[in-house]
């Protein structure tokens, strides 16, 4: 199954699984039963929006294809002291914005601030709208919203347990190692195949994966030859921390020498910048 597949495969799960398995329900006002324009200044943003980025181009196509065609899919809002919180749909609201319009269609949800966190997560996985450090993030602050472990989600996702630890190990790559992935289209395999390198290598090789198009069999070969030969210079070095133990060590082999009748003779001079240990063997 490739990376892209199986994204989906997670994506489509989480989202039912969520609604069922760790009960997110919702009730709707009465207004869903149609739907209402609300004016676009009285709607905030969602606080817990999962997604960090939003590409300047794409939210200009979408704003012309709004003045063109009109708003294919409502928002979701719920009420928030007298205004309304956007629920899902920000990349929606903001092309609208940018289109000039003053109102927008919107479904308004009788629902509290955590089931929205919920709600807006499951909707940009489910459209796939966030990169894999934004999943990563994503995921993990639902698992602690939840207060469940990896192997408790697993469960109830329906999920292998190796498949949100290994979204979850993403998250250990610098800001810098992102960016470099993100930046050269890199998959998650990828990213999760530098994990164990230092992070200066892991740079190194990220910009030789995306400059040269290495396929994941590439780079993890890569990585490959770049841990044996850390492993190599990190050989253990034996380090005499007190020195007397040498000259004990050494001073038991001079004695063995005179047990075997050669009269060898020792002297030690101490100096400012060392200690000499002369040894003198008579011919």
């Amino acid at each position: 199954m490739t990376d892209e597949s199986s994204g989906i495969l997670f994506l489509s799960v989480l989202q039912s699984k969520v609604k069922e398995g760790f009960g997110v329900k919702y009730k709707l006002t009465k207004t869903v039963n149609r739907v209402v324009e609300l004016p676009v200044d009285l709607i905030q943003p969602n606080p817990a929006q999962p997604r960090r980025s939003f590409s300047e181009h794409e939210l200009e196509q979408l704003a012309v294809s709004i003045q063109e065609n009109g708003l294919l899919q409502p928002i979701t809002v719920r009420r928030v002291n007298g205004e309304y919180q956007l629920i899902s749909g920000e990349r929606r609201l903001r092309a609208a914005k940018l289109a000039g319009l003053s109102v927008i269609q919107a479904i308004v949800m009788d629902t509290d601030s955590e089931r929205s966190a919920v709600l807006a997560l499951v909707e940009n996985l489910h459209r796939q709208d966030l990169n894999v450090f934004e999943q990563a993030a994503a995921l993990k602050a639902l698992l602690e919203q939840w207060g469940i472990t990896q192997e408790q989600a697993a469960k109830k996702l329906n999920m292998a347990q190796s498949t949100i630890a290994n979204k979850l190990r993403l998250l250990k790559l610098s800001p810098e190692c992102r960016t470099l992935i993100l930046q050269y289209h890199l998959s998650e395999r990828h990213a999760r195949a530098v994990l164990g390198l230092p992070e200066e290598t892991q740079q190194a090789l990220l910009t030789l994966a995306g400059k040269h198009q290495w396929t994941v069999a590439k780079l993890e070969q890569a990585v490959e030859k770049r841990q044996k030969k850390e492993k190599v210079h990190k050989r253990p070095k034996v380090i005499i921390k007190d020195i007397r133990l040498f000259f004990n060590s050494f001073q038991k082999t001079v004695d063995a020498m005179e047990q075997a009748g050669i009269h060898a003779k020792t002297q030690q001079v101490e100096k400012e910048d060392c200690i000499q240990y002369i040894v003198t063997i008579p011919k």
